[in-house]
C-alpha cells in the first residue's frame, strides 16, 4: 500500500494506492472512509491497481471549498490524473451511496476517461422530497448533537437486521471509525446530496457497462428505484444482496466481490 496526497488550493486530500494493472477508483460513501473498501483491496490488490481517496472532510482529507457532489467529481478526476500515467488509459469507477452520486457526476463530466461504472447501494435519482425533508431533520441534529452522536444514532440502520443479529462488530466498527467527522463535513455532505441533481439521463446515454449492487434490506436506497434504473443503460450487471442491508460491502464481502469480479472482467 502507497498512501499519496494532492493538493487543492491548499487543503490536503489523501489517497491510498494498492496493487499495479488496470486502474479501479472505489469511492467510499457518507460518514465512511476509505477503509470501508477493506475487503476489496484484499480481493483485487492482486490483479488491479485500486485508487481510493478519502472524499474531503473524511478520514485523512481536510474540507474543501467546493464539497458540492460536482466539486468532489473534479478532485477526483485530479487524483486519476496524478496516478494513472498512460494517457488513454481509462478507468473504471465504482461508488458507494453518496460515492455513487459522485460517480455518476464524473461520468457526466468526464465520459471519455471510464470503460465501467459502478453504483454500490446508490441511486440516480434526485432526493424526493420526502428524503430532503429527513437529511434537513439530519441536519438540524447534527447542528444540535454533534457529527459521532448523529452517526452513532444512523449508522446502525445502514445495516440489514441479519448482520445486526449475525456480526455485531461490523456496526461497531463502523461506528467507532466515524469518531473523526466533524459536524460541518456532514451537514455539507447532506446539502450537497440534497442540491444534487436527477442524473438519469447519465444511465440512458451510457455506452459502458454499468452495474447495480442492489439489496432487498436496503432501507436507504428504495429496492424499486434501484431496480428500475436497472433498466436504463444499454448493458446492465445486476447483483442482488439477500442479507445486507445499505454496507454490502461488509456484510456480504464475497458474494459482493464475485459480482464485482465478473464486471471487472467484462469491463
Amino acid at each position: 500500500m502507497a498512501t499519496n496526497q494532492i493538493e487543492i488550493k491548499g487543503k490536503k486530500i489523501v489517497y491510498y494506492l494498492y496493487g499495479i494493472g488496470k486502474p479501479i477508483v472505489l469511492v467510499h460513501g457518507f460518514g465512511e472512509d476509505h477503509s470501508v473498501w477493506h475487503n476489496q483491496v484484499a480481493y483485487f490488490k492482486n490483479q488491479f491497481q485500486l485508487i481510493i481517496p478519502d472524499l474531503p472532510g473524511s478520514g485523512s482529507s481536510q474540507m474543501t471549498d467546493d464539497m458540492s457532489i460536482d466539486g468532489m467529481a473534479v478532485i477526483i478526476k485530479k487524483i486519476i490524473e496524478a496516478e494513472v500515467q498512460e494517457e488513454h488509459e481509462k478507468i473504471i469507477l465504482i461508488g458507494h451511496s453518496m460515492g455513487g452520486y459522485i460517480a455518476l457526476a464524473f461520468a457526466e463530466k468526464y465520459p471519455e476517461t471510464l470503460c465501467g461504472l459502478g453504483l454500490f447501494h446508490s441511486t440516480s435519482y434526485a432526493d424526493s422530497k420526502e428524503k430532503i425533508i429527513n437529511r434537513k431533520k439530519g441536519i438540524e441534529f447534527i447542528e444540535t448533537h454533534g457529527a459521532f452522536s448523529f452517526l452513532k444514532n444512523t449508522l446502525p440502520g445502514l445495516f440489514s437486521d441479519h448482520t445486526k443479529e449475525q456480526q455485531p462488530e461490523l456496526v461497531d466498527q463502523l461506528i467507532e471509525k466515524s469518531g473523526n467527522f466533524s459536524a460541518s463535513a456532514l451537514v455539507t455532505y447532506y446539502e450537497s446530496m440534497i442540491d444534487r441533481p436527477d442524473r438519469r439521463t447519465i444511465l440512458e446515454k451510457a455506452t459502458i457497462p454499468v452495474l447495480f449492487m442492489i439489496s432487498e434490506n436496503d432501507q436507504a436506497i428504495p429496492i424499486s428505484d434501484s431496480l428500475e434504473q436497472t433498466s436504463l443503460p444499454g448493458k446492465s450487471y445486476i447483483t442482488i444482496l439477500k442479507n445486507s442491508g445499505h454496507m454490502g460491502m461488509l456484510e456480504e464481502p464475497l458474494e459482493s466481490n464475485l459480482a464485482l469480479a465478473r464486471f471487472l472482467e467484462e469491463c
